[in-house]
C-alpha cells in the first residue's frame, strides 16, 4: 500500500508539478507555497518585539496605537514584491493567505500582541473590491486568525470613496488622497475591545492613519494595534 500510494503521488506529482510562488521552482512537499531560497529571502524586521519601532515611529503623534509592526521589509525587486504583486492583481489568493498565516505565527509568539480580541482588514472600496473578488487584506487577516484562533470582523469598517493609488504620491498627497475615505457601523460588535487592524503594506502610513482614527474617534473603549505585511521607506 505504502509503494501503491508513493507510485500514485510520484504520477500525480509528475502531471501536477507543486511550484514555488516566488521563483517557479519544482517543490517537492506540496505544503508550502514557497522554496526554502524564495523564504529566506522575505526579509523579517522582528519589528513586533521592539516598542518604538520603525512603524510606530512613522505613526507618532497621528494614530495612537498600543503597538504596530510589520513582518517584513518591502523592496523594489523583491521576492516580497513579485509575491504581493501575485495576490494583489494575478487572483493568488493562496499566498495572501500563507503569508498571514506566517504573520500569525509571529505575532502569537510576541507578548505585545497578546491580548488582541479582533482582527479587521483594512477596507477595499467596494467597487474595486467587485472588480478585484477580494480583500488582499482580508485574506491576510484569515491566515493570521487560523493561527491565533482570533475572529475577524468584516463589517465595522467601510471605504466610502474611491482612491487613486498612493504609490508616486508626495507624503501629503497621500494623506489628502485618504482623508474622510473610512466610516465605522454597528460599533457595538467591536465597543471596549483590543483591535488588530491588519494592511498589505505600510509607507507613510496615511491610509492605516487615516482607518484607525476613524475607529477610534467613533468607537468607545477600543484599543487598537496595527500589523502590516510589509515595511516600505517612503
Amino acid at each position: 500500500m505504502t509503494l501503491f500510494k508513493t507510485i500514485v503521488n510520484s504520477v500525480s506529482h509528475l502531471l501536477f508539478p507543486h511550484l514555488c510562488n516566488g521563483c517557479g521552482s519544482d517543490l517537492l512537499d506540496d505544503k508550502h507555497l514557497l522554496c526554502t531560497k524564495c523564504y529566506d529571502h522575505l526579509y523579517k524586521t522582528n519589528f513586533e518585539l521592539l516598542p518604538d519601532n520603525t512603524v510606530e515611529k512613522t505613526l507618532w503623534g497621528r494614530l495612537a496605537c498600543s503597538a504596530a509592526t510589520s513582518q517584513y521589509y518591502f523592496s523594489k525587486g523583491s521576492v516580497l514584491q513579485h509575491l504581493v504583486h501575485q495576490f494583489k492583481y494575478k487572483s493568488n489568493k493562496d499566498i495572501a493567505v500563507y503569508l498571514g498565516k506566517c504573520m500569525g505565527e509571529t505575532l502569537r509568539g510576541a507578548n505585545r500582541f497578546n491580548a488582541i480580541d479582533a482582527i479587521i482588514p483594512l477596507p477595499l472600496f467596494p467597487d474595486k473590491q467587485r472588480k478585484r473578488g477580494y480583500n488582499q487584506a482580508a485574506l491576510l487577516c484569515e491566515g493570521i486568525a487560523s493561527v491565533m484562533q482570533i475572529p475577524v470582523i468584516y463589517n465595522v469598517v467601510h471605504r466610502i470613496r474611491y482612491t487613486e493609488t498612493q504609490t508616486h504620491k508626495t507624503r501629503m498627497e497621500r494623506w489628502q488622497n485618504v482623508e474622510g475615505v473610512f466610516i465605522t457601523k454597528e460599533q457595538s460588535i467591536v465597543q471596549n475591545k483590543n483591535l488588530l487592524l491588519v494592511d498589505d503594506v505600510i509607507t507613510t502610513g496615511a491610509t492605516i492613519e487615516a482607518c484607525g482614527n476613524a475607529i477610534l474617534e467613533d468607537i468607545p473603549g477600543v484599543k487598537l494595534n496595527i500589523a502590516a505585511l510589509a515595511y516600505a521607506n517612503a
